[in-house]
């Protein structure tokens, strides 16, 4: 099973566990703060597996009834919150899942313990109806609330819990999990590495992605042409790109890294700091026809394309009107 040593980078949020852990100091609510990927899931399990541990010690065995259970998926004292709906969690969930059940002692381990994904989904009434817990929990309660925007939280719950933010890992860090531990060729690595800006787990999806390298070798393709594309090749082209399983945030950070690499060519006409270097000569003749004003408009319309995205906006509509866009600043 999962351990902290499984755990890149994030060593303080670690090192603040494991000595709550040994000096009996477990808070009971926390907020993890980190983007989608960065591995909130899993330090909230490996946790929530060191806290029922029956070793007693800062790191779960793996080998204790409690941490097979963990692994099975069937710790009944970990209570991982579900929720119907794919935009929110309402009150009936929170009263359901934990207000009902929180006074219930624990079956069979010092803590019970709930564990909230994408707590930035809670409702305002949600958030209300779990105040009066976080105020007043019993003593064996902790409380995970993991999320990727704090904004969403209510000031009387921040107040009420530790914050932990996830910080970007390291590059060095980053490479070599790829390297070693996924056993990615350096190039490839590099190239994921760069992309994910400091997201483990966005890194791990392109890698493991079956479409990697036609999803690369597509989005070169269109951007080494895009400010020669017709309306009727756009259209064409956003049906290509519907079809791949990647996260589609995910290609738009592939373009936007095309982008800064223009951008990178524009200041220093070199190609040792850009992530597509066999592109040199592409990316130096579409720099010298697009404006420092035209690159970061398109950079805009890409970040407002992901906004839309999440909102749930028509995907084709919203792709048409981004690729116009760098379109009309490339021309």
């Amino acid at each position: 099973m999962a351990n902290f040593s499984d755990i890149i980078g994030h060593e303080d949020i670690v090192k603040h566990f494991k000595s709550s852990m040994e000096l009996g100091r477990v808070s009971h609510a926390y907020i993890l703060n980190g983007e989608k990927g960065t591995g909130k899931r899993t330090l909230a399990k490996v946790v929530s597996a060191m806290l029922q541990c029956e070793s007693g010690l800062p790191d779960p065995c793996g080998k204790c009834r409690s941490c097979l259970q963990v692994e099975s998926g069937n710790q009944p004292d970990i209570i991982w919150v579900q929720h119907e709906k794919p935009n929110v969690i309402s009150v009936d969930e929170i009263r359901t899942q934990i207000l009902k059940d929180i006074d219930l002692k624990p079956y069979s381990s010092k803590y019970k313990i709930y564990i909230i994904p994408d707590a930035q989904m809670m409702n305002q009434q949600a958030q209300n109806a779990l105040l009066k817990t976080l105020e007043e929990p019993p003593a064996y309660a902790v409380l995970m609330l993991l999320t990727n925007n704090m904004d969403s939280f209510l000031p009387t719950v921040l107040s009420r819990c530790v914050v932990l933010n996830f910080k970007p890992v390291q590059p060095l860090d980053m490479m070599e999990y790829l390297t070693g531990q996924m056993g990615l060729d350096s190039a490839k690595a590099r190239f994921c590495t760069d992309f994910a800006q400091g997201n483990l787990g966005k890194a791990v999806r392109l890698a493991i992605s079956p479409d990697y390298n036609e999803i690369r070798e597509d989005s070169v393709r269109l951007l080494r042409r895009i400010h020669t594309m017709e309306i009727e090749d756009i259209i064409e082209a956003v049906k290509n790109i519907g079809k791949y399983k990647l996260d589609l945030t995910d290609y738009i950070d592939i373009m936007t890294m095309w982008f800064r690499d223009i951008l990178m060519v524009k200041i220093s006409n070199s190609p040792n700091k850009i992530i597509f270097k066999d592109e040199f000569s592409v990316l130096k003749r579409q720099g010298s026809k697009t404006s420092y004003e035209g690159i970061e408009n398109i950079l805009q319309a890409m970040d407002k394309l992901k906004v839309r995205l999440e909102a749930n906006v028509n995907f084709d509509i919203a792709m048409e009107l981004m690729l116009l866009t760098l379109k009309d600043n490339m021309s």
